[in-house]
């Protein structure tokens, strides 16, 4: 007798496959190469995007959980290699997969979030020349954030007390990798600052491998060194190891040792300095004082000195010449101006009008001050002043005659 087949619902039917892919060993543990494409990112914190290359496309999901493990920010076009599992969402009887690693293809997810932060962070400002504070020369207080174990503080302890004994060196104690490394380090540069704890402040680690130094790679550690007003020297790792912390920093040091050699002065060489410099003080004090004891012998040996009465008499005797010769000068000047204002007088005397009028000659006024000139300049009967050498005479005029004289 024939067996009559099951009828199945959708949802059964999405869980047995569900359950049959779930147990094939291939598709719980995959490695899937492809371009990202329709990638976005929800409130939820889930990752939703497409696997695709040019003959097919694979939809993906990668929950929050996983996807706080990204190191680099996915972006649409990119080559990537996601690690997971597929399956069926039994609702929409669509196989997707479910992705716990994404990795960019050809380089490291360290290395493309790195290059991601490092372009951001300089298209925001960070790392302009403009922001870099100068260092104080001779620092009194340095501050290293850095772990207190390991042989990079050793090291760093040991050359500034040998170059700058003078400088307290205080050690701010902080995790430099692993999780929650980066968020230690800059609060303890957060600190420095608020308290004022030193002059300049030294950030850093030893070396190790990309993933080591990769707090000094987080942007919360670039924005508090940005935002400190103490000069910062980033020491991280080896001359080859660069990180975040290195461009916006006041200055790159190669390694912790070089950074405490940049920190401070060699104290022997400033000892030197000053050596010189005293040396060089005290010889141009001898010059000088050379200089005076020369030109005060000269000065004893001179007449005002040996014998300063002749001097004085000599002195009064030019001066009495040389007033004489002033009282001349001023005679002489004197007669010539006389002269002068003799001439100019006698020729200001002859065009004098009492001169005029001396010779037998007259002017007539009118009342008002007016002087007659013309027989048209008087009316007959007006009154009228004639005036003499000796003075005036009132007169009127009786008739007007081109030929006439008004009497």
């Amino acid at each position: 007798m024939r067996q009559e087949a099951s009828i199945l619902t959708p949802s059964q039917v999405g869980q047995y496959i569900k359950g049959f892919m779930d147990r094939d060993r291939l598709l719980s543990g995959l490695l899937v190469r492809g371009e990202l494409s329709n990638y976005k990112m929800y409130p939820s914190g889930h990752h939703y995007f497409t696997l695709k290359d040019r003959e097919g496309a694979l939809r993906c999901v990668m929950f929050r959980g996983d996807a706080a493990s990204l190191r680099f920010r996915p972006q649409n076009g990119m080559q990537v290699i996601a690690a997971g599992r597929v399956t069926v969402f039994p609702r929409d009887g669509q196989y997707q997969m479910y992705c716990v690693r994404l990795t960019p293809e050809g380089a490291g997810d360290l290395f493309v979030a790195f290059e991601q932060l490092k372009e951001r962070l300089l298209r925001q400002g960070l790392f302009a020349q403009e922001h870099k504070k100068p260092l104080p020369r001779m620092p009194g207080r340095i501050a290293l954030v850095t772990s207190p174990a390991g042989a990079a503080v050793r090291d760093m302890l040991r050359i500034l007390g040998a170059r700058w004994p003078m400088a307290q060196v205080q050690i701010l104690p902080v995790r430099v990798q692993g999780e929650g490394a980066a968020e230690e380090i800059a609060a303890a540069i957060r600190w420095a600052n608020l308290h004022q704890v030193a002059d300049l402040m030294i950030t850093g680690r030893g070396g190790g491998s990309m993933e080591d130094l990769w707090a000094f790679n987080e942007e919360v550690v670039a924005q508090a060194i940005y935002d400190s007003n103490i000069p910062a020297i980033s020491a991280v790792g080896h001359e080859p190891d660069v990180t975040i912390a290195d461009f916006v920093s006041d200055l790159r040091a190669a390694t912790p040792s070089n950074a405490a050699e940049l920190a401070v002065p060699d104290q022997n060489e400033v000892y030197a300095a000053l050596l010189g410099s005293k040396q060089r003080m005290e010889q141009a004090m001898r010059q000088r004082l050379l200089r005076g004891r020369q030109q005060l012998e000269r000065l004893g040996k001179s007449r005002m000195l040996t014998d300063p009465k002749a001097y004085v008499q000599d002195k009064r005797v030019l001066l009495d010449y040389q007033s004489r010769r002033m009282d001349q000068a001023m005679t002489n000047l004197l007669a010539v101006k006389r002269a002068r204002t003799g001439q100019l007088a006698a020729a200001l005397d002859a065009m004098s009008p009492l001169k005029v009028l001396g010779r037998g000659y007259a002017i007539a006024q009118k009342q008002d001050g007016g002087i007659i000139a013309h027989t048209g300049d008087a009316a007959p009967g007006e009154r009228f002043r004639l005036r003499v050498s000796d003075g005036e005479l009132p007169c009127r005029v009786e008739e007007t005659n081109a030929c006439d004289t008004a009497q």
